[in-house]
């Protein structure tokens, strides 16, 4: 394999594209958009810099591989800082805790809370560490391709209960409510219902307290830019405002790209960091593989959506942690809503980030931006209509920001913008406007995932959410690394 082409340029377009081009692969990136990223774009207004998507950086080192595969340093491109706490969690009833990568201080605050959960909680830590050893540490990065590589790690997922949901393995260690809320909400950053999602995904926690949370100087968009200067050192061509319209296809082999311009490029293979469903359902239609494949994972459950409001403030809030989760009066109800509908529930919870906190010069001087998402239905299973709903539901936020949280926000609020489910359709090609792909239940992990190369024609490669091992930025840079072992062992 001399030529490659990679269809979008989120963190795993990017990784990927990076691999094969440090390997001496001539590789070739699309984006459709104006900006890389994916759901990584940046927004500036009137004076303020807001990530759009991922705001939250675990496992460093999967990152630094990617530039010391040409012997070079991620700190030379960009600054990671440490985050603490790495979240603070509120409650409605005036409790909070701050998850700190502290022993003796997380100690102490769940004793405060519910003394015979401290031990619990020691317990919870050394199992969630078993399962980044399982899960991550040995399987992350390695491509699930025949049901006997899955059977194969059959053993370790039995033995530890891997058919049992996050939440059910929290509550046997923890007794305690709102603790056991604490543990159990790391699914949903990657898309996963914590009352169904596999408790191998419990690995999160131990991730998190094994490498820390971080945040890159300038926001996540300055990571962003850090990869696409290395691709680009590295002698890789990228093509902004390009839209993909088709891979083209000759018999079971892939023979290039058409643009939407009408220009037919040549290359050894393809891989598409696109949407799963629409690689197939869209970029392959001609071939019977796309429709078929393509309304197969298209069947498939896809994770909930999410509604995302920028916005800046005048003023400055010191007593807010950089990232901060916000519990709702409701949490087992509310998330049955959010997966199932059939429409907007009356209440929420929300992740409010705040990266001026860490980084002054997101904002202009004396001013605070901020970004809070709340989970919502995707539009398959709930038919709302966002162009109506998206401003009310803002205003609510706000207030709810206001009263609780953030005083004077009406009054101090210079500048906002919304991103509905209908925004990650139609933006973004994400089916049913999911957030995160394919809903990352057991029967929907590894093997039972868009494999990340394809079964039926020899040179066409998937990565990112969709693919093995899943959503995250961990985890679809875990997908680079899998399907780029493939790509080269294949053009060997």
């Amino acid at each position: 394999m001399k030529t490659a082409a990679v269809i979008g340029s989120g963190f795993g377009g990017l990784a990927l594209a990076i691999r094969l081009q440090s390997a001496g692969v001539r590789t070739t990136l699309f984006e459709a958009r104006d900006k890389p990223g994916g759901r990584a774009y940046v927004y500036k207004d009137a004076g303020f810099t807001f990530d759009a998507g991922p705001t939250i950086v675990t496992d460093p080192g999967c990152i630094e591989e990617l530039f010391a595969l040409s012997g070079r340093k991620l700190s030379d491109y960009v600054e990671l800082m440490p985050i603490s706490p790495f979240y603070r969690l509120c409650w409605e009833d005036g409790y909070s805790f701050d998850y700190v990568n502290d022993q003796a201080e997380l100690d102490r605050q769940i004793g405060a809370k519910s003394p015979p959960d401290v031990a619990g909680y020691q317990r919870f830590l050394a199992y969630s560490r078993e399962l980044l050893e399982e899960g991550y540490v040995k399987l992350g990065a390695v491509p699930f391709l025949s049901i006997a590589s899955m059977i194969s790690a059959g053993p370790a997922l039995m033995r530890l209960q891997a058919w049992k949901s996050v939440y059910a393995k929290v509550a046997e260690f923890i007794k305690d409510d709102q603790l056991r809320q604490a543990f159990s909400f790391h699914s949903l950053l990657v898309g996963g219902n914590p009352f169904a999602t596999s408790s191998i995904y419990a690995l999160i926690h131990a991730l998190e307290r094994q490498w820390g949370v971080w945040f890159p100087r300038g926001g996540t968009g300055a990571l962003i830019q850090a990869m696409v200067k290395l691709f680009e050192d590295l002698g890789g061509t990228f093509h902004l405002n390009t839209p993909v319209a088709a891979i083209e296809t000759e018999g079971a082999k892939v023979t290039g790209v058409r643009l939407e311009s009408g220009e037919v490029l040549a290359f050894d293979a393809v891989a598409s960091n696109a949407d799963v469903v629409h690689t197939y359902q869209k970029l392959l239609a001609g071939h019977p593989r796309g429709r078929s494949y393509g309304a197969k994972l298209a069947g498939m459950r896809h994770s909930m959506s999410l509604f995302v409001l920028y916005f800046g403030l005048k003023t400055q809030h010191p007593n807010l942690a950089h990232h901060t989760v916000l519990f709702g009066p409701r949490y087992r109800e509310l998330i049955t809503e959010i997966f199932k509908g059939p429409e907007l529930s009356a209440d929420f919870s929300l992740y409010l980030h705040a990266p001026s906190r860490s980084d002054p010069t997101l904002a202009p001087e004396g001013c605070e931006a901020f970004y809070v998402l709340a989970p919502v239905p995707h539009l398959g299973s709930a038919d709302i209509d966002w162009e109506t709903a998206g401003p009310v539901y803002r205003d609510r936020i706000l207030a709810y920001l206001e009263q609780r949280y953030i005083p004077g926000l009406t009054r101090d609020l210079v500048t906002s913008r919304i991103f509905t489910p209908v925004d990650f359709r139609d933006q973004l090609n994400a089916h049913l406007g999911s957030a995160f792909s394919l809903e990352p239940i057991l029967t929907q992990s590894a093997w039972f995932r868009a494999h990340n190369r394809d079964d039926v024609i020899d040179n066409l490669y998937v990565v990112g959410a969709g693919t093995h091992p899943g959503a995250g930025v961990p985890g679809v840079i875990g997908s680079a690394k899998a399907t780029a072992s493939l790509m080269l062992e294949d053009g060997a």
